[in-house]
């Protein structure tokens, strides 16, 4: 018997002074804008892939405050003709410090700050329907406590 799985993926909505933390990707659709945001790996919680991926995708250490949305979108990936679905988690985040020294990760040309308005502007090259949602979901002031989200301990490891 088949099962079906949703890809489990994590967006860090960080602020600070108005503006939000973005990137700017090279994807297989070319360029495109989103927030810090990627897979959930293997033992760790969405708290920890969230800070993770910001940290390897912008060099901003950030800490997760609470959550922002929980977000699905569904297509259809055209080259392999499989039925995707990716099941993302936002998280409010404050930015502790920045690494300017460390690299980005592969594939991502740029970190910058945006307002809100930028963000907006540039839509047509979101990398996911939820990147401006997600914004405008934190503007208006959505949030949920960490403590929502259960982690099962034996679920952890520490990387190495």
């Amino acid at each position: 018997m088949n099962y079906w799985k949703p890809n489990t993926t994590v967006a860090a909505v960080v602020e600070r002074d108005g503006r939000f933390l973005m990137v700017e990707e090279n994807t297989r659709d070319g360029v495109r804008i989103n927030q810090p945001a990627g897979h959930l790996d293997p033992g760790e919680s969405l708290a920890q892939a969230v800070a993770r991926e910001a940290l390897e995708e912008t060099a901003w250490e950030v800490e997760p405050l609470a959550g922002v949305g929980i977000y699905m979108a569904r297509y259809l990936h055209e080259a392999s003709g499989t039925d995707v679905t990716y099941l993302r988690f936002a998280f409010a985040c404050r930015p502790l410090a920045h690494q300017a020294t460390r690299p980005l990760d592969r594939g991502i040309l740029r970190a910058l700050w945006l307002g809100p308005d930028e963000i907006r502007a540039c839509r047509a090259v979101h990398r996911s329907p939820f990147v401006m949602q997600a914004v405008d979901d934190y503007l208006a002031g959505r949030r949920f406590a960490l403590d929502l989200i259960r982690t099962d301990p034996n679920c952890l490891h520490v990387h190495v």
